[in-house]
């Protein structure tokens, strides 16, 4: 059965060029939810700024490394800005790595 977790792990390979990092660890993975069985995941993520140029580049490898997740059929992946993403949301590994 698909988890959460499994999404989440493959979503490791999506990395924001501009800092060189992926988006689970950034905090930019706002929420994930499977349906019909793992067959359908919505992806919620934000960016580090709505002004980011590589915005679309970002959401098509969120789609990309959901449906390669073996049963996944279809996803949703959503961009969002609420809550407005700050670098607190990160996780304790990347802030050590950016010295917060």
């Amino acid at each position: 059965m698909l988890t959460e977790e499994r999404v989440r792990d493959q979503l490791r390979n999506v990395i924001d060029p501009e800092i060189g990092m992926d988006l689970v660890e950034l905090g930019l993975i706002y929420d994930i939810g499977i349906h019909d069985e793992g067959r359908h995941v919505d992806v919620t993520f934000s960016l580090t700024s709505p002004m980011c140029p590589v915005g679309d580049l970002i959401q098509e490898q969120v789609e990309t490394e959901t449906l390669a997740i073996e049963g996944v059929d279809t996803v949703n992946a959503q961009l969002s800005f609420d809550p407005m993403w700050n670098p607190d949301m990160m996780s304790p590994a990347a802030k050590l790595f950016f010295g917060r």
